[in-house]
């Protein structure tokens, strides 16, 4: 190849490189550019919104505004009951700092849903809490993703946090219901400080052994568990959606987790051990221990198991109703009168409505339907009143990642019959100074036949176990959530 020609390639090749560096630089800067403008414009906009939030502080604390992203704030379950008492302490610890919480929960004002937390779960907020109610909620509804649900919502959350910080931008940002695809867009588009509070990982490695295995649950059809194919394909798109929720998990600068199952899986997915903290969520403990107790009374012939549990696909209701007709069906017809099993819960949807409908079917179809009562949405007092009368609180959701319902099933003075896996296996129905505390099961088969068990102890059988849970509770106070939740973020507000 002649000189003047290789000169001529080498020029136009030094060209085009030219150019591409000057498009990788030039887009490079107006990624930058639009990135900080983007920062700028949601602080201006947050200000121009809510002015009020930003009146200087008294305690030179350098976090003014904490933002709590849980969109089903006024659901009424475990979750909400976190959310309320972190709000509670940090008003108590820094009086300063304003707290802020995104809410999808449009047909309601803020004053009620703080009248629900009072009477739901008797905690007072005594100073003011500013609610940025969103309209976009239905993208993390489970319905509008019949396939790739997960990748569904999670996509939705980033598209309801996108709404979220433009109308508010924190100074500090705490995810509680679980969203972590929402933590980098609010740690580098919004500026903010970022932690979270992890109930429930959306993925986890046993889910990935279900599908695996291919075994029928409720997040894995039928359908799907009975064909290889379809069972090879779900579980690419589960790894590959475990890898981009670690990715989304790592953007936080504090993880607080609920119990030592969900510390595990946090911890291998996430690998953020050096910022990943136990702390327990409260229950109201003082309050069901002052509750007396019947169960171990002499002569008492009349027995109700009660449940205490979100009308949610997860917490499998069913199982509940199909161990308690197989117990029945081992007691003698003139003594099934004695049993009554009370499925206690909140209702945030129509989906869950639909649940409740299904339950009731399926109650009438096993002929159970005058043993079985429904008790939708009901008050704190009314709670602690079922609690006291029952003999046996019931739970039965695989996998629980911890369970307030079982610890106020324990403080008020029940015998505990729960999921032998999970958080009441790992932290809760555990023997305490060496003796019983509950009961565990697995299947249809052994919980009737752990219903039948409890219900053959003496009087002073059951008021051993139930003294013995109730001292056990008190490592899941809110005080101690409370110690657990000031030493964790204590960093964000030096």
């Amino acid at each position: 190849m002649p000189d003047n020609v290789v000169h001529v390639y080498l020029c136009f090749l030094s060209m085009v490189l030219h150019i591409l560096c000057s498009l990788v630089v030039g887009c490079v800067v107006a990624c930058v550019l639009l990135f900080v403008t983007t920062r700028h414009v949601l602080r201006w906009k947050s200000r121009r919104n809510l002015p009020h939030l930003y009146t200087g502080t008294s305690d030179n604390c350098r976090v003014q505004t904490v933002g709590f992203f849980h969109p089903y704030c006024n659901a009424g379950g475990g979750g909400e009951r976190v959310l309320w008492v972190a709000i509670r302490t940090l008003q108590k610890r820094y009086p300063s700092v304003r707290c802020v919480v995104y809410s999808g929960d449009k047909d309601v004002t803020g004053e009620q849903i703080l009248n629900k937390a009072q009477e739901r779960f008797n905690i007072t907020i005594d100073n003011p809490v500013e609610f940025v109610f969103l309209g976009l909620r239905n993208w993390v509804e489970a319905y509008k993703y019949p396939f790739f649900t997960l990748l569904g919502q999670s996509l939705g959350s980033m598209v309801l946090a996108i709404e979220a910080m433009w109308k508010f931008v924190p100074d500090l940002y705490i995810d509680t219901m679980g969203y972590a695809f929402t933590l980098p867009l609010f740690r580098y588009f919004g500026g903010c400080r970022v932690a979270c509070y992890v109930h429930y990982p959306t993925i986890s490695t046993d889910m990935l052994e279900k599908v695996s295995q291919r075994t029928e649950t409720y997040n894995n059809a039928s359908f799907i568990s009975r064909s290889p194919v379809l069972s090879s394909v779900k579980l690419a798109y589960y790894r590959v959606f475990a890898y981009l929720y670690q990715l989304a998990g790592k953007c936080s600068e504090l993880v607080m987790v609920n119990s030592s199952w969900t510390n595990g899986h946090i911890l291998s997915l996430w690998q953020a051990g050096d910022r990943t903290h136990i702390v327990y969520p409260p229950c109201d403990v003082r309050e069901f221990v002052k509750l007396p107790l019947h169960v171990g009374m002499e002569g008492k012939k009349c027995h109700t198991l009660v449940s205490v549990a979100q009308f949610r696909p997860e917490k499998d209701h069913p199982l509940q109703i199909q161990s308690f007709h197989k117990f029945l069906m081992g007691v003698p017809e003139n003594e099934r009168q004695n049993y009554t099993l009370q499925l206690v819960g909140s209702v945030r949807n129509i989906e869950d409505s639909e649940r409740v409908d299904g339950l009731r079917s399926l109650c009438k179809e096993l002929n159970i339907s005058h043993y079985v009562k429904f008790k939708i949405n009901v008050s704190f007092d009314e709670l602690k009143k079922l609690l006291s009368e029952a003999t046996i609180g019931l739970h039965t959701m695989w996998n629980e990642h911890f369970g307030i319902g079982i610890v106020e099933i324990m403080a008020a003075g029940a015998v505990v019959l729960a999921h032998n896996s999970g958080g009441p296996k790992l932290d809760i129905v555990v023997d305490y100074e060496g003796s019983k505390t509950g009961f565990l099961a697995d299947d249809v088969e052994s919980y009737a036949a752990a219903m039948e068990t409890i219900f053959k102890l003496t009087p002073t059988q059951r008021m051993d176990i139930i003294n013995n849970a109730r001292q056990s509770v008190t490592r899941f106070s809110e005080e101690q959530f409370e110690l657990g939740f000031f030493s964790a973020s204590e960093e964000f507000f030096k």
